[in-house]
């Protein structure tokens, strides 16, 4: 079923040109050395950090600074903008009464670019 994600996860997007790290606050109080990620881990700026500079023509700040170099693709800093929740989630596992994430969940951004674990943080609990 996949590795529990806790704080700290390492996560990538489609788009965007660096890593970054999920944020989870230690609100649900699952006894873990480490915040276990629920499926509302999802907020920008909060949780989910940015990937560096975006390069979808989907965001607005990408297609404008292309358009002003003439077409020349110019990527913008990325502020991601979550779609939804994370998915699918593992409803057997709650975490703050909320599905739990295991690192073969998805994030989808408003901008086209799909967000997933590179490494879970978690590398002992089988979700």
């Amino acid at each position: 079923m996949g590795l529990c994600v806790t704080g700290g996860a390492v996560m990538t997007c489609t788009f965007g040109m660096a890593p970054s790290t999920l944020n989870v606050l230690p609100t649900a109080q699952v006894v873990s050395a480490m915040p276990l990620a629920s499926i509302a881990d999802n907020v920008p700026l909060m949780n989910i950090m940015p990937f560096g500079m975006c390069q979808s023509m989907a965001n607005p700040m990408v297609a404008a600074a292309t358009a002003a170099a003439m077409g020349a693709l110019t990527p913008m800093p990325c502020v991601p903008v979550p779609t939804g929740p994370w998915a699918p989630g593992v409803p057997q596992v709650l975490v703050g009464g909320k599905p739990a994430v295991n690192n073969q969940c998805k994030l989808t951004c408003a901008y086209g670019g799909m967000i997933q674990f590179t490494n879970s943080g978690c590398q002992t609990v089988q979700l």
